[in-house]
């Protein structure tokens, strides 16, 4: 699927588009996501700032989806755990950034060239608009080489 046809349907996607989750860039080779949380008065807390769960849902699958589109359909792909850390309260528009390089296809491609399975933590920043952090997001991503491409 070309990358901005993705994008334009992820943002309607209504636990995005309610939440005001936003995907503001997916490059075509899906290798760079950025992704923005705007406040409004639907997603805040008791106390005004951010909704912990929607700090996490933007970065939710992210990695997964990024490492499915660029290691190709030879490979399984899913999200198998995730973490959050809560620094400080998230106010205004928060963002984060998933980066995925030739090292690190490199590096799955060979952990996974033998058909095992491979365990890879992920982590990501969650910035207000001042590039201090709120929240820091850790995923861990399961990836597997099909047996039909051994």
């Amino acid at each position: 699927m070309k990358a901005s046809t993705f994008r334009f349907g992820i943002n309607l996607w209504p636990p995005f588009l309610f939440t005001g989750i936003h995907v503001t860039r997916i490059t075509p080779d899906y290798r760079q996501i950025d992704v923005e949380l705007r406040l409004r008065p639907w997603n805040r807390n008791y106390v005004g700032t951010h909704f912990g769960g929607s700090l996490f849902a933007m970065t939710d699958p992210f990695w997964m989806l990024g490492l499915m589109h660029t290691l190709g359909r030879d490979y399984y792909v899913w999200d198998r755990a995730g973490a959050i850390d809560f620094l400080k309260p998230g106010r205004g528009t928060v963002r984060t950034s998933f980066r995925i390089d030739d090292a690190l296809l490199d590096e799955l491609r060979t952990a996974a060239a033998g058909g095992e399975k491979v365990l890879r933590w992920f982590s990501n920043d969650v910035v207000d608009e001042a590039g201090e952090v709120v929240a820091q997001v850790r995923k861990q991503v399961y990836v597997r080489l099909k047996p039909h491409a051994r």
